[in-house]
């Protein structure tokens, strides 16, 4: 089974099959955790997973899903809610479990910054609370807004829930003029204790653990409530600040300290590896004893001016990592394995568990991978479990290490009872009676219906609409599902005519269950808003398999306008010729990638959905980075050789950031070539087609760093 095998030991049709398994873990994990406040599974287990799916896409770059996680951070605030957009991204963390993991982190920092191994480089060690992510914004030392985290981007106002904890300052003495003081709320065990007392006199609903009463205490639409729960606060990082705390982590947290905020006394300063991970075993050992929830060790690079060089990757940055304690084992009872069909046609089984406690988080569902996996075998045919299948009824060992939904990981045969059996995976479509086909190579089965499938038409419309793509307010997962049942929306264009089609009047909507004249003249409106689109957003939300948000972006970029970007994938329909190369040498883009794209345009149904969707559409010109100033924006320049005054990655994140296209490879397209010492062939095509060349210091001085 795919989950089994390291990363590196993946197949390319391996690691296709465990992203999409990633995937429906992940975004289950995500809606129970930050949307319901009810997660069915720890933190620990959620970053272990995050991480193995980053780790899969760095090697297959080309597989990366347009559901992927590592573009995600948080889930959609609730609607109950004003929306705060952050000024500076509130961003998840990267995870190590093991002491390898941790060394490999400081080396990944090491060769960024050109760094040898024996060069000091120290960190800050604080423990992981698990509790609910807040950002506080004081305007000349006074609080004027909390937000929490949300999606990363923008997060719920609970300015007056926070008001309430005493941890939090109303007003600060000697801050900067602004300044974004982020920490976590959660609650102690005896508080919590006491609460789940009271919450039983009352008769009313008990919270499974500390960090679902702080997150649903925090959340709460009336203040009143939220200041009657005990809920306190840990200040250990910032967002936008009008002048720096200091010059080190280490430093700023002292100041924040000296603010008045609750920092957290066990945070330690580390000079290297072997310091971080004694500091880590003492605070697991410890960790009974604290009086609150942690569920691992956060280590940060403490020089801030390093911190600037590392940066951030789309959802995590560069300079920190949480160490994650171990995970947990459980047993339990099945009774029944679901089958659900994604959005691509893939049959994913679900067992369905008698509730089990599994370190402080109840559990009723978990992953059973695919066919293979309930048999017995792994993807290659060879034996797992001792080749002990599972079937419905057996009591089975439920493991929490990494997954999200958690994994069925072993049976008890001495309980299996006589005559049960062996399950069998169904041929055809639970949803439409399609076939379903396991193609030579994928471990997994798909629905061939296509768009005729009713799990894979309103899946592709879920995404469609979702917050990444089209984001229309008030036309959700849930309305989704609602207007394909009435047979309103079969395809995307639906969406832009269901005003002309059931008139001005509105009756056809207004009169249904949980719609008013009000909800539905501001849904149209809504879609009315939404005609006009970002080239990126529209390639995104069309869904098409290993097109992700980021390289949808990357590509809209490369393309600059939508008529431009149809021509050329008519013009690669062959997969060969100037577009196909020219879509091949965008740096990120893959053969597999490529593809599907191609692919997708040139079907005749799939074509004909998206020009009947943009006939209503205005699709706006790729958004630009930066051109103020900047002598590379809009350029597409090319990186050889080795580079001995920055590392190849900061190179590129720096051209990057100057708005200029970074590619794997020469072609006519290129503006400029930077070579550095053992040049080859890229040189030598360069020179060949006239490309300017300059080596690393010109191209330091061309961007004002010299």
């Amino acid at each position: 089974m795919t989950d089994k095998l390291a990363v590196e030991d993946l197949t390319e049709s391996e690691a296709q099959a465990e992203l999409g398994r990633l995937a429906a873990l992940l975004a289950a994990a995500n809606r129970a955790y930050h949307t319901e406040d009810a997660p069915e599974i720890t933190d620990a287990a959620y970053d272990a997973l995050k991480a193995r799916n980053a780790a899969i896409e760095a090697r297959f770059p080309e597989l990366k899903r347009d559901d992927s996680a590592s573009d995600q951070v948080g889930a959609a605030p609730l609607d109950g809610f004003a929306k705060v957009a952050h000024s500076i991204r509130m961003l998840s963390l990267g995870n190590a479990f093991e002491p390898e993991d941790v060394a490999e982190f400081d080396s990944r920092i090491r060769r960024y910054l050109g760094l040898p191994d024996d060069a000091p480089l120290a960190y800050t060690a604080e423990p992981k609370i698990d509790g609910l992510s807040l950002s506080l914004r004081y305007v000349q030392g006074r609080l004027v807004q909390a937000a929490t985290r949300g999606d990363g981007e923008v997060g719920e106002n609970v300015t007056a829930n926070a008001r309430t904890i005493t941890d939090i300052p109303e007003s600060l003495t000697g801050a900067p003029e602004i300044l974004e003081v982020r920490g976590e709320v959660y609650m102690s065990h005896a508080d919590f204790a006491a609460l789940n007392a009271r919450q039983a006199e009352k008769s009313d609903k008990q919270f499974a653990n500390p960090r679902n009463a702080a997150a649903g205490s925090l959340r709460q639409l009336d203040a009143k409530i939220t200041a009657a729960r005990p809920l306190l606060f840990f200040a250990y990082s910032w967002g936008e600040v009008s002048a720096p705390l200091a010059e080190t982590q280490m430093g700023a947290i002292a100041r924040l300290k000296a603010l008045g905020f609750q920092t957290n006394p066990l945070t330690v300063l580390c000079d290297g590896v072997e310091a971080l991970l004694e500091h880590y075993a003492r605070i697991e050992q410890a960790r009974a004893t604290l009086g609150y929830d942690i569920d691992g060790v956060v280590y940060k690079v403490d020089d801030l001016g390093l911190q600037a060089r590392l940066g951030f990757r789309s959802t995590t940055p560069r300079w920190a990592i949480a160490h994650k304690f171990p995970a947990e084992l459980a047993w339990t009872r099945l009774e029944a394995i679901d089958i659900q069909v994604g959005r691509t046609g893939a049959l994913s089984p679900v067992a369905r568990l008698t509730p089990v406690t599994v370190g402080g988080v109840v559990v009723s569902n978990a992953t059973l991978h695919n066919e293979d996996y309930i048999a017995g075998r792994d993807s290659k045919g060879e034996v797992i479990r001792g080749g002990k299948d599972i079937r419905v009824g057996d009591w089975v060992q439920v493991y929490r290490a990494g997954d999200v939904i958690p994994k069925v990981a072993d049976v008890d045969l001495s309980k299996r009872a006589e005559g049960v059996a062996p399950y069998v995976f169904p041929a055809t479509c639970p949803e439409c009676g399609s076939d379903a086909v396991r193609e030579e190579g994928d471990a997994v089965r798909r629905c061939v219906g296509g768009l005729i499938c009713p799990a894979q038409a309103v899946e592709k419309l879920k995404h469609f609409v979702s917050r990444a793509a089209f984001d229309i307010e008030g036309l959700g997962a849930k309305q989704v599902e609602q207007f394909y049942r009435y047979g309103w929306i079969k395809e995307p264009a639906d969406i832009f005519t269901l005003q002309e089609r059931y008139g001005s009047g509105l009756q056809q909507l207004k009169n249904r269950e949980g719609w008013g004249e009000k909800s539905a003249k501001n849904l149209f409106e809504a879609i009315e808003e939404k005609r006009k689109i970002p080239f990126g957003r529209l390639l995104f939300a069309l869904g098409i398999r290993h097109v992700g948000e980021q390289a949808s972006t990357l590509i809209a970029r490369n393309y600059g306008t939508w008529d431009d970007f149809i021509a050329a994938m008519d013009g690669a329909k062959d997969y060969e010729g100037p577009e196909w190369e020219r879509l091949l040498g965008i740096d990120g883009v893959g053969t597999v990638m490529a593809r599907a794209l191609v692919g997708a345009f040139a079907e005749p149904h799939e074509r004909g959905s998206i020009d009947r969707l943009t006939e209503y559409l205005t699709v706006q010109e790729a958004a630009r980075p930066r051109t103020d100033g900047s002598p590379v924006a809009g350029k597409t320049v090319v990186f050889t050789g080795s580079l001995e005054k920055m590392t190849r990655a900061e190179a590129k994140a720096r051209a990057e950031g100057l708005g200029a296209k970074v590619a794997g490879s020469v072609s006519a397209k290129t503006d400029l070539l930077v070579a550095g010492p053992g040049a080859g062939s890229k040189a030598k095509k360069a020179q060949d087609l006239g490309i300017e060349t300059i080596d690393e210091d010109g191209w330091l001085t061309l961007i004002g760093d010299a």
